[in-house]
């Protein structure tokens, strides 16, 4: 998205694009930088220096889809995540959001799901699944923004998201967001590969 309409949207410059694996540093920044309550509940527990390293490094070889906020000095301040399903045959692709405090409550977070509820779409998602912290406000009122039902277990916020449902202007992207090239890599298309061989394996169908 533009500059100038994430301006309008939220009074804050910056560009909302995809974000390729050679910037996954960016991300590990971003998220270093949120304060100890904000790092907790977005990975639901204690996440150190290291425990961050390793996160970031880990999306980059998982088939994670990641659309942030990119400031006017090309440093990233908001990202979410959609991580791709494993081969359980209830599994659902996850989604996860981190805003830094500064930008809180001026609309990026939603903006940044919407742009994440098309991508889904695009690939052939059908549902997504929300995880956080039980202490996390803003993402449980986030998620509840659209749709989410979240039920309360150890200490976790869970719930799903119905994108077949998600049909009014709530849910609708202000613009498009076109990934990047490299973005959306082979493990993807890898991983519902083997979705598809497991399924009919197993009897089932995708839309079972």
């Amino acid at each position: 998205m533009h500059d100038a309409l994430i301006a309008d949207l939220t009074g804050s410059k910056g560009t909302i694009r995809s974000l390729i694996n050679q910037e996954l540093p960016l991300l590990r920044d971003h998220l270093l930088r949120l304060d100890a309550e904000s790092r907790r509940d977005r990975f639901n527990g204690f996440a150190d220096e290291g425990f961050v390293d390793r996160y970031a490094k880990k999306c980059g070889g998982d088939g994670t889809i990641i659309i942030a906020f990119f400031a006017e000095d090309g440093s990233v301040h908001a990202a979410a995540e959609l991580h791709q399903p494993d081969l359980h045959i209830d599994s659902l692709p996850e989604i996860a959001f981190s805003v830094e405090s500064h930008l809180r409550r001026k609309g990026i977070g939603s903006i940044l799901f919407k742009q994440l509820m098309q991508v889904a779409r695009s690939l052939g998602y059908e549902k997504l699944r929300i995880t956080t912290g039980a202490q996390n406000q803003a993402m449980r009122a986030l998620a509840n923004k659209f749709g989410a039902h979240l039920t309360f277990r150890q200490g976790e916020s869970t719930g799903t998201i119905d994108l077949e449902q998600q049909t009014d202007t709530a849910a609708a992207p202000s613009r498009p967001i076109a990934i990047q090239a490299g973005t959306a890599n082979p493990l993807i298309a890898f991983n519902q590969a083997c979705w598809n061989l497991f399924l009919r394996m197993s009897g089932f169908n995708r839309a079972a």
